[in-house]
């Protein structure tokens, strides 16, 4: 794409029409100062040794503030004026000519040296309006200065030229020669003028045209340098921050002007740029205290061809992410693979011991029964076979639990009573010998609150919080309340919020997170399985759980489950 296109004719116009303004008002400017000058010269050189001819000293004045008045109506019409520029300056020109033509005529005609006056107007229309400015005060001084010497030729002169012991030209082919010479060097003035005026103005347009798209191209490349999401820094050869993108302060907490003329191991440490790895990380405290994983890369900005830099003189660039959350993926895709190698070690301990556990369970019973009804002496003998009992039921229970986390089921969406699930739920859990019959558990709900989800995965999740629950409270008074409400979510749909809470320890905000990680457990009997599987579950139906302190003290576990559209 050619940036020149972005340019608009009108603005182009508008910036000629501006310069040529200027030097208008440059111009008029010089002549206050040429002719100041002259007639400062002319009235230094009065009744001197030297043979100048001078106008008198009132025809002086006359003439200086005929020039004055003239150049101060010429720029305020300049000033005013706000089309026709290009005429106006052809005007000025021919202006010009004519004061010079009357200075010329009133120092000696043919003899006068001030002739070369001529050429301001000449250069100055070939300047600042070529091909045809200078042509045009080339004629214009050329037919003026023809009538000037017509005028010697026929005797009209001034008067006061007899005191200077002027003589007036009689001979016609001098006068010619005069014209001749002084007219073709006017013209090859004016073209040499025009040539300088041309190039000048190509040259003018060519650096406008380079400045305007060096703005357009320094505009673009901020926007994008501080638009881009990740953090760039650029640091010269004493690893001194020169510049920041904004991106930099959302990464490292400083701010770009807190950065920019600091030192690299001031603001970043711990971050090398010796090696030559594209990936490299450090560690960075904010200064907020939050510690983050940082991931950089740097490489020289390369010098001008022909350039040789000294060591210290290589500035280079670096690129900075916030790869924390990354890490995190990572770990996260590692504990996937790793509950992969569970899935498939789950599936050969359900196919190698479950039917064997199976079979022991079986027997044992068939024993506990024969020494129950045999001689109350082989009670020891019936004990050892219920615990065989007990234990093998254990671990078909933790097998199943490792089944159901490696092989997630699929979810049958179906309304359903909440309220008749936990029923179930809690005569359940009840009929365990283990469950205290002190505990006292409310449902904080309406009767016939439905729940969209799959009950028999959602009967698993409350049977895993409940069991996790009367495990941490009090013995003697256990206390466990059930809510549930209905709330809007933020993109206008509706949300099911169930919170189980009980009056136990609570659990400490450092753990609230791990407690939901496979395999971690605070007791030497658990499998660390049961809240992986109940987040598991509750993920699976689109929704939330998390763990808080709640009303009686203890932890509440709270699911947010979104509801069909």
């Amino acid at each position: 794409m050619n940036l020149k296109t972005l340019t608009t004719p009108a603005r182009q116009n508008g910036s000629i029409e501006q310069t040529l303004r200027q030097q208008l008002l440059w111009m008029l400017l010089l002549r206050i100062v040429l002719y100041t000058a002259l007639m400062g010269m002319s009235y230094v050189f009065q009744n001197t040794r030297f043979e100048i001819i001078t106008p008198p000293r009132n025809l002086l004045v006359l003439f200086l503030l005929f020039v004055y008045l003239t150049t101060i109506i010429s720029a305020v019409l300049l000033v005013l004026l706000p089309n026709h520029l290009r005429a106006f300056g052809f005007l000025q020109n021919l202006l010009d000519t004519f004061f010079a033509s009357l200075l010329v005529f009133y120092t000696g005609s043919s003899q006068s040296i001030f002739t070369s006056i001529y050429f301001f107007p000449i250069i100055a229309g070939g300047l600042i309006l070529p091909r045809k400015g200078g042509l045009v005060a080339a004629a214009g001084s050329s037919l003026q200065y023809a009538a000037i010497l017509i005028f010697e030729l026929l005797g009209i002169v001034p008067d006061y030229l007899v005191d200077y012991g002027f003589k007036a030209t009689t001979n016609s082919l001098v006068s010619i020669n005069h014209f001749g010479v002084l007219g073709l060097v006017f013209f090859l003035a004016a073209i040499l003028s025009a040539i300088f005026g041309l190039r000048l103005q190509t040259t003018e347009e060519a650096l406008t045209n380079s400045l305007r798209n060096f703005d357009r191209l320094t505009n673009l490349y901020k926007q994008i340098f501080d638009s881009i999401s990740t953090g760039i820094l650029t640091v010269d050869g004493n690893q001194v921050i020169t510049s920041a993108n904004p991106a930099t302060a959302a990464i490292t907490g400083y701010p770009p002007e807190h950065l920019i003329g600091r030192t690299l191991s001031e603001k970043i440490p711990h971050m090398t740029l010796t090696g030559t790895d594209l990936r490299l990380a450090a560690d960075f405290t904010r200064p907020d205290g939050t510690t983050i994983k940082l991931g950089y890369s740097h490489m020289p900005i390369h010098p001008p061809e022909g350039t040789t830099p000294a060591a210290n003189d290589i500035h280079k660039i670096i690129i900075l992410r916030d790869i924390s959350e990354i890490e995190r993926m990572e770990q996260q895709m590692r504990q996937s693979e790793k509950l992969a190698a569970i899935g498939m070690m789950s599936a050969g301990i359900a196919h190698d011991f479950r039917n064997p556990l199976t079979a022991i369970s079986g027997s044992a019973q068939i024993l506990a029964q024969e020494f129950a009804a045999a001689d109350p002496a082989n009670r020891m003998n019936r004990e050892l076979t219920e615990i065989i009992v007990r234990e093998s039921n254990r671990m078909v229970h933790t097998i199943g639990d490792f089944l159901r986390f490696s092989r997630p089921e699929t979810v049958h969406g179906e309304w359903f009573s909440l309220h008749s699930c936990l029923a179930e739920v809690i005569q359940v859990c009840r009929a365990d010998p283990k469950w205290p019959p002190t505990c006292t558990l409310q449902l904080n709900f309406d009767r016939h609150f439905d729940l969209w989800a799959d009950q028999k995965q959602m009967f698993t999740v409350f049977s895993h919080l409940i069991h996790n629950a009367i495990l941490h409270c009090p013995a003697g008074r256990e206390q466990i309340e059930i809510e549930a409400e209905s709330r809007p979510a933020q993109d206008d749909q509706e949300m099911i919020v169930i919170s189980i809470s009980d009056n136990g320890p609570g659990v400490p905000e450092d753990n609230r997170e791990k407690i939901f990680e496979p395999f971690y457990t605070t007791r030497a009997d658990g499998t660390g399985l049961g809240l992986a599987i109940a987040r598991q579950t509750v993920r699976e139906h689109r929704g939330t759980i998390a763990v808080d302190a709640g009303r009686l003290g203890g932890a509440r576990f709270t699911i947010q489950l979104p509801l069909p559209l």
